[in-house]
Order: C-alpha cells, then structure tokens, then sequence
C-alpha cells in the first residue's frame, strides 16, 4: 500500500516521532496507519494513543448545568481572538441550553432546532454574519443526572471535563467530584474501570508490550511474564478508578471516592480542537523534502 508526505506528517502528529521514524514505520507496516503506530510504540518510539499536540481549530469547551441536567459542548472557530469575545461564549451558552432543552441526537439534529425564533444553523449563520469567521458546533455531550453533577473548564475553554456523580450532593461528595474533575484533567483517562477495557484492545496492548519486551532484549518467555506488571500500569494509567490521586499517590481514585461516599456514574472531557489538524503548509513541505530526499 502506497503512502504519500502527508502520511508520514498524519503519523508523526499522532505518535510525536520522527519524520523518518515514522516514514520507516509505514514502509514496514505496508503503508497501513495503524499497524505503523503500533510498530512505532513497539520500537519504543511512541506512545499508546498519544494524541497530536498541534490542534487545528480555535474555539472553547464549555460547560452548562442547570440542575440536573448538564451539556458540554464545543464550539469552533477560526481564530484565538474570537474565541476569547464574550459574544463567543454566548453563543456556546445558547447552543448548550438548547442540547439541555431538546436533547437533540447530535449535532445536525442541534442545528435542525429553533432558538429565539429560528433554527439554531441559522442562528449562527446570523453571528457569523457579525463576527465575520466561520463559527461550527463540533461536538455535545448531554447528561441527565440521578445524582449530582459536576464540571471544570481549564484555561479558559482549552479542556473541559463534566462528571455524572451517583448518590447526594453532601459537601463531602461535591469536594471530592471538584478533586475528580480536576483529576480527569489531569490525566485524561480512556475508561472508568479496567472491566470497560474490551477485550480485542487489551489483546492488542499485550501483544504490544510483548514485542517492546523482546525488543529490549528479554527472552520471549520473560517477556510474556513482564507483560502481565505493565497490563497492571496500563489500567492505573488509563482507567479512572485505577489511577493514583493527583493530590495523594498513596491513595487510588476509588478510594477517595468510598472516603466521600460518592461514586461516578459517567464522564466526558474534551480537548478543544483534539483529532484536527491546522493547515500547515510549511510543515507538509519540510516532511515532502524529507521524504524525497530519503527516497533519492
């Protein structure tokens, strides 16, 4: 399978590695994306789901929550200066109340919604009139709660997090969702438990951590018996309850949680801009030459 320059830079900013590293990889891998970064990470060159650090669109996370009910939501835009104007964060205010109001299915459901006497897409094209830039909801996530919930916007709409807390809302139980909250922020976990870990991607992690084991050198029999120890800090990296307190390592998440006689029922968060890519022209000629000058 043939693979061009801007392969090479897709896989470079999912995995941090280098051009060639990651130019090696495709090559090795047939050109396929995947199986690329899963050389790379077995060569000890990347990280497991490491998302890019460039993001491509400006805009804002934001947060409503009106009793039980709470949206969190993305808006798009195209520059860091719009997405800083109060009308900005007015117009995420009023999207959000419309996903707490309707519950629409997603996001073209939202735009088929009315708000202030028409449509929520022509809302928009009205701000957007105004503003003068391209405004986009990306993305929405809505909780209807049976206990209480909470949220945390960082650095003015960068991330926000949004947790669905199981029992009453008693001081000690809202401290600990705050700790929580900041907690997801922190580390950004993929699942709530380890049981959430399917078992098509744990094999695959296995196989992974096998092959890093061998390729430092471990006899294969070793290497199976030292997939095992890194299976358990893969959980306590990526499974909310498993990992350590950010503010206390000795205690785990699910302890804090029994001190404060709460439990999480569910949570999202959101990278602003996460999974985009910003139009880079230079970037995408430094990788071309790089490419051809390696193909010469």
């Amino acid at each position: 399978m043939a693979f061009t320059a801007k392969d090479v830079m897709a896989l470079r900013e999912k995995t941090g590695a280098g051009v060639m590293d990651c130019k090696k990889a495709l090559i090795d891998a047939d050109g396929d994306m995947s199986k690329a970064a899963d050389i790379l990470r077995e060569r000890g060159i990347a990280k497991a789901e490491k998302k890019a650090s460039r993001i491509a669109a400006e805009g804002i996370v934001y947060c409503y929550i009106e009793d039980k009910t709470g949206v969190l939501i993305e808006l798009n835009c195209e520059s860091d200066f719009v997405a800083k104007n109060p009308q900005f964060v007015e117009i995420a205010t009023t999207a959000a109340k419309v996903v707490a109001k309707e519950n629409p299915a997603d996001v073209q459901a939202l735009l088929n919604c009315t708000v202030d006497g028409t449509t929520v897409e022509d809302y928009l094209k009205g701000k957007i009139a105004v503003i003068g830039e391209k405004i986009a909801i990306r993305r929405f996530t809505r909780y209807q709660s049976e206990g209480f919930l909470a949220s945390y916007i960082h650095l003015g709409g960068k991330l926000g997090v949004m947790l669905d807390m199981e029992g009453e809302a008693t001081d000690a139980a809202k401290e600990v969702a705050h700790d929580v909250t900041l907690q997801i922020a922190f580390t950004k976990p993929a699942y709530l438990t380890k049981e959430e870990v399917s078992a098509e991607t744990l094999e695959k992690e296995k196989e992974v951590l096998k092959q890093q084991a061998i390729n430092e050198g471990k006899p294969e029999a070793i290497a199976e018996k030292m997939v095992m120890g890194r299976i358990k800090k893969f959980y306590e990296e990526n499974c909310l309850l498993e990992q350590a307190f950010i503010k206390d390592d000795s205690k785990k998440v699910a302890e804090l949680l029994k001190a404060g006689n709460t439990s999480i029922k569910q949570f999202v968060f959101y990278v602003m801009g996460e999974g985009l890519e910003k139009k880079s022209e230079d970037l995408s000629e430094e990788v071309a030459k790089q490419v051809a000058a390696a193909q010469k």
